[in-house]
């Protein structure tokens, strides 16, 4: 602390500006308007009455019903909040608990909101709540929502800087022109600004968590229960025409080792090429993938490129270095018809020994006959079409011993996970080495955007089986017991189509324009903004004739395009300063030139008072009229306000005037 030199008196400092009850009112408003989405999605119900309590405290101070707390019972009411955000998350860290402490903060923020300085202070606390909700979701329609946000904070930015000045339409006004006048910078930051490969900073591992998508494993009823999604999983728009529903098998997860009631991946060496012949003509197309929080990427069997920071196992599964945490658009390149040629992974027949003796029995009596490899698949596949075997979303039970004899001989009632699993068993147990896929199949066309919509409905289980000189050949059993789920969809299969999410039914209904409507809005918000990554952005800015560029060409043009903004900006506010239309000022000009073009020249120093008085005395016939508009613009331009009777009367007696 400086001291003052003795015999000085220090001056005292100035008080700062208390906080006007109409400013509050807009931060209030403002601030609920931020927290709302917090509210709605994540935080638990007790922070209505934390937030709702603190407000209604400092609105009863307004009205002085109620003092502000001093700083112990603050204190304690404080510690008191933090304890039930540590009891709730049982973490102060991560996304979750942070946010909660954010939002606890803002609220008893407003239990010291005194002068203009806390109005800030709060304001900006209300900002980074704008930004904590795109930790939790950053779809389309809660970025227009966020703007409205916007709105509403920078409406309450502009009541602290003009307090009890502009009326409430004009704060909304301008906060409204703001966010126009904002946009050019933004597209301009958006598309030039060098990007890099995931976040600026670390972000905790619970900012991930809620993540939908498939796992990279297989028990009874994974599958079933993901099928009760209808969230998509990604989108698809393909070259050239797209493949028949056949065709369109999606692959994901390879899973080669059963515990005896769930199928795992085993770890594999990843490669940067590809170990196949391909046969007939490429298929090519643009994924735009969800996040799903795992490393793998779908493609459509068997894909034949690799996408930036992706490599390929021995299995044909594309796994990225890091996982998908973010909307991901890649170009692939896939052929319907290989050749995988000689079998290179060893273990694809184990099983664990001693479980499911009767589905071992069968096994053991096809080869027993003996019955080639791919006689012994079609002997499988009877078994599902001949027996009567069902189809369905709501299987029975299986016991946790011997779960593949209950299903083939004893329920018979499964969805493809059953039918997928227990057909690789067999075949194992005959000798033939298979194994399960994961993945999608099929997918729902969007007429107006071109592309295909596969959603987590659309999750599916299928086999491969090694054979002699065409080596892993695709197989689905799930196709002889259903076939119109590959045709048509998992809706078109189920016997009561209506246990569907209602976006995974795709009926001909009156809903369905507006559902492919809002997805065709979705889908470009996705792939132009949430999957504008460095490499679409090196891809997009070469495409406009720029030829390769670098982080040092777009830093430059970023520059460049921010100064031209800039310049266009100052010109245009120096053009509207030259063509104001003031109607005072211009009846005042008017005035000026009628006196000009009769000789009585206004001189640069001259106030209107002294150039009328002049006047006055050149022109004694004038000097009544002159002397009044000269005293009527001095009030209107330099006193407190302008009446708009005053206005008009001054715009009258400078029309009529007659020099």
């Amino acid at each position: 602390m400086r001291l003052p030199r003795p015999g000085v008196t220090a001056l005292p400092a100035d008080p700062e500006p208390l906080l006007p009850n109409a400013c509050f009112v807009w931060l209030a408003a403002a601030l609920a308007l931020a927290m709302l989405p917090h509210l709605l999605l994540h935080l638990p119900a007790w922070f209505w009455l934390v937030f709702s309590g603190m407000v209604t405290w400092r609105g009863l101070v307004c009205t002085g019903r109620l003092r502000l707390p001093s700083r112990w019972p603050l204190s304690g009411l404080t510690l008191l909040i933090i304890s039930l955000v540590a009891l709730q998350y049982k973490t102060l860290f991560g996304r979750d608990a942070g946010t909660a402490l954010l939002a606890a903060m803002v609220s008893l923020k407003f239990l010291e909101l005194r002068t203009l300085r806390d109005g800030m202070v709060l304001l900006f606390m209300g900002y980074l709540l704008v930004m904590a909700v795109l930790l939790y979701d950053q779809s389309l329609l809660l970025a227009a929502g966020l703007t409205l946000v916007l709105a509403g904070l920078l409406a309450a930015h502009a009541a602290l800087q003009y307090p009890a000045t502009l009326p409430a339409l004009a704060l909304l006004r301008l906060s409204c022109r703001l966010l126009v006048e904002a946009v050019p910078v933004m597209l301009i930051l958006f598309i030039l600004f060098p990007r890099i490969p995931g976040p600026l900073w670390g972000l905790p591992k619970d900012a991930y968590r809620g993540l939908t998508g498939m796992s990279e494993e297989m028990a009874p009823g994974s599958v079933s229960r993901l099928s009760l999604s209808a969230e998509v999983a990604f989108r698809a728009r393909f070259t050239g025409a797209m493949p028949p529903a056949g065709q369109l098998y999606w692959r994901g997860p390879v899973l080669d080792r059963f515990d005896g009631r769930t199928w795992r991946r085993s770890e594999e060496r990843l490669y940067r090429q590809f170990s196949y012949r391909t046969e007939g003509e490429a298929v090519d197309y643009t994924v735009i993938l969800e996040p799903h929080g795992q490393r793998w990427l779908p493609a459509l069997d068997l894909p034949a490129s690799l996408p930036s920071e992706t490599e390929v196992s021995a299995t044909f599964q594309l796994v990225r270095r890091q996982p998908v945490q973010e909307v991901l658009r890649y170009e692939m390149r896939s052929y319907p018809y290989y050749n995988t040629g000689p079998l290179q992974l060893q273990g694809q027949t184990q099983l664990p020994a001693g479980i499911d003796p009767r589905a071992r029995a069968l096994a053991d009596e096809w080869r027993s006959r003996p019955l080639a490899p791919g006689e012994i698949v079609l002997a499988a596949l009877n078994l599902f079409r001949r027996e009567p075997f069902h189809y369905t979303l709501e299987p029975p039970l299986l016991p946790e011993q011997n779960s593949i004899d209950a299903f083939l001989f004893d329920t018979r009632r499964g969805f493809c996970e059953h039918y997928a699993g227990s057909f690789v068993f067999l075949l194992r147990a005959a000798g033939i080495p298979a194994r399960v896929v994961l993945g999608y199949q099929g997918g729902e066309h969007n007429g107006l955007g071109g592309y295909l919509i596969v959603r987590q409905s659309d999750a599916h289980a299928w086999a491969e089986v090694w054979l002699e000189g065409q080596g892993w050949v695709r197989v689905d059993p799930t196709a002889a017991v259903a076939p119109e789920r590959v045709e048509r969809g998992l809706y078109a299969a189920l016997d009561d189509p209506d246990s569907l999410p209602l976006l995974a039914r795709r009926g001909q209904t009156w809903l369905q324009p507006l559902i492919l409507g809002w997805d065709y809005l979705d889908n470009a918000w996705n792939e132009w903004v949430l999957a504008y990554g460095p490499e679409q952005q090196k891809q997009w800015l070469s495409g406009l004739g720029f030829g390769p560029v670098d982080w040092q060409d777009m830093v430059l043009a970023m520059v460049a395009a921010l100064t031209g903004v800039g310049l266009v900006v100052i010109g245009l506010q120096a053009l509207s300063r030259r063509t104001a239309t003031d109607p005072v000022a211009l009846a005042y000009r008017r005035f000026c030139a009628k006196l000009a073009r009769a000789g009585l020249v206004r001189a640069g120093h001259e106030g209107p008072l002294a150039f009328t008085g002049r006047v006055a005395v050149s022109r004694p016939e004038l000097a009544a009229r002159v002397r009044l508009i000269g005293r009527l613009y001095a009030s209107l331009r330099y006193g407190p306000r302008q009446e708009q009777e005053a206005v008009r009367r001054l715009q009258r007696l400078v029309r009529k005037l007659k020099v």
